[in-house]
């Protein structure tokens, strides 16, 4: 390769860099112009007002649940378990016969347990000693049923008859909504509608229209139900000092708050 080749490629390799350089500075230029343009302006911001509702729903509960429980302890585990399952069995029958359908009578628990005896180590005067060790001595068999009664002219009767039954313990009797639902649904369609009245005499105070709604929050992921005073609320009774008599168990109302939030776009 001669002088005047080498020349060439140098000046080729020359050219190409002074090309790409000047592409660079003017694709940089045309960005810090743009940049420029924006200075000493305010980022657009969208005009809006957010508005917040409330709206109740009052409804009577309409079930009533209690739970009660079965333990037997024996020396075989067979023996325990036909024991608890004779109660239960009772149970079941007394909450059948009374109306009460097998969908709304539920197992929450069923559980075997071991028990032992810890036995003292024995030490023979100049001999060793035995260490202590664990004895089993039988076992615990344990059997919760939580029961729905839909009819609430019978749930006093039943309540007591199962604790008549020589259970070991009635409890929980609550009132409720079976479909609880619908009542949410009520009192949001009522919060929607004091946000949107809310809403419209703002933007009337302040000589606005409202454009779109650009955000909705609902508040109500978790709801706490009213008790009115002689709702029943939550009762224990013991098998050893149940009531023979049923007692009488109002239930008073249940109140849902619902409460929304709504943001609109104005103009």
């Amino acid at each position: 390769m001669n002088n005047e080749n080498i020349k060439n490629n140098v000046w080729r390799a020359g050219l190409a860099v002074a090309i790409l350089l000047a592409v660079f500075l003017l694709i940089a230029s045309i960005k810090q112009l743009k940049s420029i343009s924006y200075v000493g302006r305010d980022t657009p911001v969208m005009n809006a007002i957010t508005v917040t509702g409330k709206g109740e729903a009052v409804s009577i509960p309409d079930v009533a649940t209690f739970s009660f429980g079965v333990t037997e302890t024996a020396k075989a585990v067979d023996e325990a378990q036909a024991r608890a399952t004779t109660k239960v069995n009772a149970a079941l029958k007394a909450l059948k016969d009374g109306g009460v359908e097998e969908k709304d009578i539920k197992t929450l628990s069923y559980t075997i347990n071991p028990h032992y005896e810890y036995i003292e180590g024995i030490c023979i005067a100049g001999g060793p000693c035995r260490p202590g060790r664990q004895s089993l001595t039988g076992y615990d068999v344990n059997q919760t049923i939580q029961v729905k009664v839909r009819d609430l002219k019978k749930a006093g009767a039943l309540f007591a008859t199962i604790g008549s039954l020589n259970v070991q313990n009635v409890n929980g009797l609550a009132f409720s909504i079976d479909d609880i639902d619908t009542v949410r649904e009520k009192a949001r369609k009522e919060a929607i509608e004091d946000a949107q009245e809310k809403a419209k005499n703002l933007a009337k105070q302040l000589n606005v229209s409202l454009v779109r709604i650009t955000s909705f929050y609902d508040q109500n992921d978790e709801f706490l139900p009213y008790a009115r005073e002689g709702m029943g609320g939550d009762m224990m009774m013991n098998a050893k000092t149940q009531a023979i008599q049923a007692p009488s168990l109002p239930a008073g109302e249940q109140k849902i708050t619902a409460r929304v939030s709504i943001t609109y776009e104005i103009r």
